[in-house]
């Protein structure tokens, strides 16, 4: 890695282990194109890719470096499904409209396979698999979660018992588990970046450190300003997240910022298979904490802890190895080699913010705590409106703009999940506990089982007095020939 790939991307495992990126230059000069695309992450590479590959002019504009934030710096989960869970999808929208907003997902995540492999992305590395763990002992639930996703929603899930989790995850922490064979993990970075380079091959115009400074989005002719040039476009797409800042501040007000902290450990050698031998990603919580795989081989990247304000990633390693260490004693102290956060936006209603602001501009933000498939979701459903005047983006509809709260609501979310946080470690050492309760319960029968068969054996040896028990015949009251009669008389001299 150079050092301007290091100080663009910083000291992320990722940026590590990133293939090579070419720079893309500055706009420096003024530009017309069917459609300007504002914000070089996940789905605005996705978006400009789609609509290039449909023959539309596109221009795409990033304020750093491609995928420098989120997009580039995330746990790298291809899913199906949203931050917000199934249940409450159904109670907002209904059965129906939630199977089609599934079916959406399950496109976002079957496009990320597929471009890796039409496009030959190298670095990317997938491998199958999510488990998602519990951390309590509710096989119930579980259990109703599995026949919701592959009944209802046609999903390929998999109920697994406390028995075989705890032979791939060695920690009494775990309980039951919901696994999805078809998800996958990969290298976000690398993704992000062969995104760009099929985006580049399809035609588009990518200019990097170029930030968007105002939007005027009336007319047929849009306007997008920027320090030394300005883009016009019939259709412009704004893929900035929880970075649009006062570009449209309307927008911005309705994410909360969230930094999420990751880190990757030393090489663990033989120490790994002691702790972990499942190679699919793992999650046991719908917040942050905790989410990991193994990469490298033998090294475990995990993230957790969250905060609605930025923070020195630095601050949480002792508490992220501490947890670790809590989960699996076997991993006690180990070392971490990386450590790094990414901000991403939260919505209130945790869905992703897709569809058509005004005539001609497009959003697709809040891709917070479930991002990679909703991201290919979202740039492809924005394509397919654009090329196609394909609607499907409406099925969001009822997922609207919802203010935040600024600031009060920033500490009222980090607040949320400090309780919620509190809340989650306390039930599972309360599950934990009665487990191990249990556990002694049984030995304790067992023990007054093996002491009461003891006693009935020895209470039957001492019922009958020694004396009276039937004695063998001595050799001399033996008969000396066996066919004698017993009562011969004996023979005279």
């Amino acid at each position: 890695m150079s050092a301007t790939q290091r100080l663009s991307y910083g000291s992320t495992w990722y940026a590590g282990t990133m293939v090579p990126a070419p720079e893309r230059g500055r706009l420096t000069f003024d530009l017309d194109v069917d459609v300007c695309v504002v914000g070089g992450g996940l789905a605005g590479l996705t978006t400009a890719r789609e609509l290039a590959r449909r023959g539309f002019s596109v221009a795409l504009l990033e304020a750093h470096r491609l995928a420098w934030n989120a997009s580039g710096r995330n746990s790298g989960f291809v899913l199906p499904g949203f931050a917000e869970s199934m249940e409450r999808i159904v109670s907002r929208v209904g059965l129906a409209h939630a199977k089609e907003l599934w079916t959406l997902s399950q496109m976002g995540v079957r496009y990320v396979r597929n471009a890796i492999s039409e496009d030959r992305i190298p670095g990317v590395a997938p491998v199958s698999g999510w488990l998602k763990v519990s951390k309590v002992d509710n096989g119930d639930d579980v259990l109703a979660d599995v026949q919701l996703y592959g009944q209802d929603f046609g999903a390929e899930v998999e109920g697994w018992p406390t028995e075989r989790v705890r032979e791939v995850l060695k920690t009494s922490h775990y309980f039951h588990a919901m696994h999805v064979p078809g998800a996958f993990h990969i290298h976000p970075l690398n993704y992000a970046l062969g995104l760009a380079d099929a985006a580049q091959a399809a035609g588009v115009r990518i200019f990097e450190e170029t930030q968007a400074l105002a939007i005027d989005p009336a007319g047929v002719r849009k306007r997008v300003t920027a320090p030394s040039g300005r883009v016009r476009a019939h259709q412009v797409v704004l893929a900035c997240n929880a970075h649009l800042g006062g570009l449209l501040p309307r927008i911005t007000g309705t994410l909360i910022p969230i930094w999420t902290y990751v880190v990757t450990t030393r090489p663990l050698r033989e120490r790994l298979a002691q702790a972990v031998t499942y190679r699919g990603a793992v999650s046991d919580t719908d917040l942050a904490d905790s989410h990991y795989r193994i990469v490298d081989g033998d090294r475990l990247l995990w993230s957790g802890r969250s905060t609605t304000w930025e923070a020195d990633p630095q601050r949480f390693v002792k508490g992220l190895q501490a947890e670790i260490a809590e989960i699996y004693p076997q991993l006690k102290e180990v070392e971490v080699e990386h450590a790094w956060s990414g901000m991403l936006g939260m919505p209130l209603h945790r869905m992703p913010q897709i569809g058509e602001l005004s005539p001609g501009l497009w959003l697709a933000s809040g891709f917070g705590g479930h991002g990679l498939n909703t991201t290919a979701m979202a740039g492809n459903m924005i394509a397919g409106a654009i090329a196609e005047g394909d609607d499907s983006w409406r099925l969001f509809l009822p997922f609207e703009l919802v203010w935040a709260g600024g600031t009060l609501g920033r500490a009222a979310m980090q607040v949320y999940y400090w309780f919620f946080r509190a809340r989650e470690r306390a039930a599972a050492r309360r599950a934990r506990e009665r487990e191990e309760e249990f556990r002694r319960a049984e030995e304790v029968v067992a023990l007054r089982a093996q002491e009461q068969q003891a006693y009935s054996e020895a209470e039957l040896g001492a019922a009958v007095p020694p004396e009276q028990l039937p004695q063998e015949p001595s050799l001399s009251e033996l008969p000396a020939d066996p066919l004698m009669a017993a009562d011969d008389p004996p023979a005279r001299h």
